[in-house]
């Protein structure tokens, strides 16, 4: 079997998965932005995440600006969160910036904890305002 074949997730193979899955983002939500009272999964600052077969965790990650002076503590803490999950073998973080993260990205539960009205929105970044 080719390696890419190898890691081509089955139906099974996402069922046996998605505990797992939901671990992760659970563990996600416990990682707060130092600047905004709202954990990083529901701000949208996680574009991709994946678990493979061998329960290995990648993450392409952003922030609400390039200059978060905060980054490398908020990306420690993902790390140990996200492997401190039983089942979970590595956690891999790749950050990006592309696109660019505006208020679009935000749950609904951050609307609501932000206060913020879809009608009104503008979609503007929050570090703006």
């Amino acid at each position: 079997m080719s390696e890419e074949k190898k890691d081509i997730l089955t139906a099974e193979d996402v069922r046996e998965l998605q505990p797992l899955y939901a671990a992760v983002i659970s563990a996600l939500k416990e990682v707060y932005d130092p600047e905004i009272p709202v954990n990083i999964y529901d701000l949208g600052l996680i574009y991709e995440l994946t678990i493979n077969k061998a329960h290995e965790v990648s993450i392409l990650m952003t922030f609400t600006a390039p200059n978060c002076p905060m980054a490398d503590q908020v990306m420690m803490e993902v790390q140990q969160g996200v492997e401190g999950v039983p089942g979970v073998a590595k956690c891999t973080i790749e950050l990006t910036f592309e696109p660019e993260w505006d208020r679009s990205m935000l749950s609904e539960e951050a609307r609501v904890e932000l206060g913020l009205d879809y009608e009104e929105d503008d979609y503007g970044k929050l570090n703006d305002e």
